[in-house]
């Protein structure tokens, strides 16, 4: 029976990489990135010469074939994403689905925990996270307005991603949609953090006005991880 590994790879620092994921890519007949250049830079840091092979969300069904190709003819593969846990806010769901219900193929499919951008941030948020929504990249167009309003009518803490580039945008959107006529709370507490595990790690805490003009102070890069408090 061949094996496929989903394996959570550092967020930032290299170092955040298990003892078991550097064995089993290590020992992986193929590893299966978003980016190969990407993963490389991790590759290349433990010097580990396992090849690999590029799956993203626009991968064709060809290369999903492929891929199924080889787990029947016994081959051991490693799913990786460009950084933290795969079927986070990527495309390994959908492979994963695509295995599982392929005629006559049986792999078997395990995991190997590691890094997570969500569980890093929900661990230093000071917010109650028994339960909380993960709610992934707000939608750049249609439903941005439902997303954030989802938002601010949740009982629980809700985590979002946001990429510099817009990060501001959705942080006065979060502001400025209405629910039922009202405004959002300007008490209402979030945590922005930025950076995670790497050199420029920055969280900024506070009302969403406040944290607003705490990020324009400085340089806006880097990945981010929101938590707004539940209402």
């Amino acid at each position: 029976m061949s094996t496929l590994y989903i394996i959570g790879t550092p967020i930032g620092n290299l170092e955040d990489l298990t003892f078991r994921a550097l064995q089993i890519l290590k020992g992986a007949d193929l590893i299966l990135c978003e980016d190969t250049r990407v993963t490389k830079k991790l590759l290349n840091h433990y010097q580990i010469k396992t090849p690999t092979l590029s799956y993203h969300q626009h991968s064709k069904l060809k290369k999903v074939e492929y891929i199924i190709q080889l787990l029947k003819e016994g081959k051991n593969l490693a799913l990786v994403s460009d950084a933290g846990t795969p079927g986070i806010s990527d495309p390994g769901n959908r492979l994963i689905s695509a295995i599982i219900t392929s005629p006559g193929l049986v792999v078997e499919i395990v995991p190997v925990p590691g890094s997570s951008a969500v569980t890093a941030a929900a661990s230093i948020s000071g917010i109650a996270m028994d339960k909380f929504i993960f709610m992934g990249f707000p939608p750049t167009k249609r439903k941005r307005k439902n997303f954030f309003e989802e938002i601010i009518e949740s009982k629980y803490p809700v985590i979002f991603y946001e990429s510099p580039h817009r990060i501001l945008k959705s942080l006065r959107d979060l502001y400025r949609f209405t629910q039922k006529g009202e405004q959002i709370s300007a008490d209402r507490k979030i945590v922005v953090c930025r950076e995670l595990t790497k050199k420029f790690e920055t969280i900024y805490r506070g009302k969403i006005e406040k944290v607003i003009k705490e990020i324009k102070k400085n340089e806006i890069k880097g990945e981010f991880v929101v938590i707004v408090a539940g209402k």
